[in-house]
Order: C-alpha cells, then sequence, then structure tokens
C-alpha cells in the first residue's frame, strides 16, 4: 500500500454530476491532491494509470455503477487496498449493506457537509499511513532479520521457513490469526544479535571452545539491547523472542536461566520452530536430518530443552509445516 506523496495524499473523485464535482472540489482540493471522473470506466483508467490514495464515488451513474466500479476495483490485488467511500444522496434506495459487502469503507450522504467530508477522509487517510508505516516496520524487521542470516551459516530462506512454522504452532497452541501473525513477522529478528559476534567464532567450522561458546551466547544479549525500548508492539515482541529463545525448559538454557513457564510462551515456540529447521536443513558443516529423526530428537527433549507440550503440536501440524517446508526449500530457490 503506498502514499503517493508523504505530505500530499491523492483522492479520487468519481461523479457524473458536474455540479458536485466542484463542491468536492471546494472542500477538498486544499488538504489534497484531486483527480477526476465523471463514469465508472474513466474511474478505473485513471487508478490504473496512477492509483490514488482514496476514492470518493457516486453510487448511481450511467453505464457502469459506483458498486460495479467498486466490485472491479476490490478484485484486483494491485487496487484492492484503496479505500473507497461511497458518496450517495438520501433518496438513493441503495442498501448501504451492499456497499459493504463490495468493498466499501464508509458512506457519505448528499447534499454533503463539508466538516463531515473532511472528517471522514482524514480518517480514513490516517488509517491508510498507519497500514503502510506497519508495512514498512513489517520490511524492515525482514530485512534486518536477514542480516543477521549474512554473518551466519544461515540462509534467508532458514527464517522464511522457521517463521512460518512459527506461526503454525502458534496458531495450533491457541493464538489468534493477528497474534500468530505478529509472531510469523517477529520471529526473523531472533538471530539479529549475531551481528555483534566475532566472525572468528560465529563462521568456526569446528564446535567452539567453552570461551567461544561464552561469548556466542551474547547475540541474545546484544539482539535484546538493539530491540529495547520500543513503543512498537512487534519490536517488543520481537525483543522477547531475541533474548529468550534460547531459554530452555529444565532451566538450562540461556542468558537468564528461565525455567518452565517463566519462559515466553512465544520464545518458546520460536524456539522449536528454529530448532526442527536447523535439523532438518543442510548447512556447509553437516548434512540434513531426515523429518523423522529431527522429530524423535524434539520428542526425546520434550520437558528437558523444549516446552513438553510443543513437539505433539508439531507432529500434529506435519502436513501443513512440510508444504512450507517444500515452498521455501534450497533446492526450488536454486
Amino acid at each position: 500500500m503506498t502514499i503517493s506523496n508523504a505530505t500530499t495524499p491523492r483522492l479520487l473523485i468519481v461523479d457524473d454530476e458536474p455540479t458536485n464535482l466542484r463542491v468536492l472540489r471546494q472542500v477538498l482540493q486544499d488538504p489534497y491532491k484531486l483527480s477526476f471522473a465523471r463514469s465508472g470506466q474513466d474511474a478505473l483508467d485513471l487508478v490504473a494509470k496512477e492509483p490514488p490514495d482514496l476514492i470518493l464515488l457516486d453510487i448511481m451513474m450511467p453505464e457502469m455503477t459506483g458498486l460495479e466500479v467498486c466490485k472491479r476495483l476490490k478484485a484486483d490485488p494491485n487496487y484492492a487496498h484503496i479505500p473507497v467511500i461511497f458518496v450517495t444522496a438520501l433518496e438513493d434506495s441503495v442498501d448501504e449493506a451492499q456497499g459493504f459487502e463490495v468493498g466499501a469503507v464508509d458512506y457519505i450522504v448528499k447534499p454533503i457537509v463539508p466538516s463531515t467530508v473532511l472528517a471522514r477522509v482524514k480518517t480514513h487517510i490516517s488509517l491508510v499511513r498507519a497500514d503502510e508505516l506497519r508495512a514498512t516496520q513489517i520490511d524492515l524487521i525482514q530485512r534486518l532479520g536477514r542480516a543477521a542470516e549474512y554473518k551466519d551459516n544461515e540462509t534467508g530462506l532458514h527464517v522464511k521457513r522457521m517463521s512460518h512454522y512459527a506461526k503454525i504452532i502458534a496458531m495450533a497452541y491457541g493464538f489468534d490469526e493477528f497474534t500468530a501473525d505478529e509472531l510469523m513477522m517477529a520471529a526473523p529478528m531472533h538471530d539479529i544479535g549475531k551481528i555483534g559476534i566475532a566472525d572468528n567464532i560465529l563462521l568456526k567450522p569446528g564446535k567452539l571452545t567453552p570461551e567461544e561458546f561464552e561469548e556466542m551466547k551474547k547475540h541474545t544479549l546484544i539482539g535484546a539491547e538493539i530491540l529495547a525500548n520500543s513503543r512498537s508492539r512487534l519490536i517488543k515482541l520481537a525483543h522477547t523472542v531475541a533474548i529468550a529463545h534460547h531459554e530452555k525448559w529444565d532451566g538450562s538454557g540461556y542468558p537468564n536461566g528461565l525455567k518452565g513457564e517463566e519462559i515466553p510462551i512465544e520464545a518458546r515456540i520460536v524456539a522449536i520452530a528454529d530448532v526442527f529447521d536447523a535439523l532438518t536443513s543442510a548447512r556447509p558443516y553437516k548434512a540434513a536430518w531426515s523429518v523423522e529423526d529431527a522429530i524423535e530428537f524434539l520428542q526425546s527433549q520434550a520437558g528437558k530443552h523444549i516446552d513438553p507440550a510443543l513437539p505433539d503440536i508439531l507432529v500434529a501440524n506435519l502436513p501443513e509445516i512440510l508444504k512450507i517446508k517444500a515452498k521455501f526449500s534450497e533446492e526450488t530457490e536454486h
């Protein structure tokens, strides 16, 4: 979703009556950039040429009604995100429910009240900007997650797979879809702290010495520091995952030796998703384990390193998880 200009959003006003276009121009021309169309087809052509940030759309027009225009826009993934406000006369007998069914976000009744038009448009433009900001935030999180992988033996596809696994497990655990989506978006940041680990330790092909392992463990604290004190709900969740995904159910994990349900459930879910993908993926220093061997290992760690409820949830959702594994496989990518 894009705002055509960061300071001046563009509106498309569609009405077959020139008088109505003039009235709306007078109300909206100062705060916004305006485009005008006098028919449904002209509106669709203008949207294809330069997508606006919001559309004010008359319903009762000849040849193609506003309802049909809205329906066509919402059927096109390139334009479905553009909010549509219907502008309709009181005497029009169109059921409001029908307008909302085809995808409109609001109604304005003619004759218009300028303050009402300005308030409704401002509200929906604010929502567009909020969606754009969230999309940008998500994109940055994913890119930062990829940045950490460039310093490691992992790949960007690992981040995609384990993030989707985390969502599947979270939904099965009982998360609602919105919260599970947030976990999927935060999961790529789990190892962001590896940016601060020296290459001779991070890329060492053999076993780390005890001293080197102590340095490696600091990536959880570095990640937490990078993500600390954000006002964003999503970054706060990424902070939780970054600092706690190496904690273990029996208390033997790091950095804080949390035990059992002291470990945030989001971090427990990311941990099993991360381990499952690491085990079943080939790396320069190891061959990929079979899915069966990986599951056997995870089940053996239930109640020790892993939340005892999670291996069974993973197994119960294995068909969906394997679809993700195939979709984002290294072989498919290459």
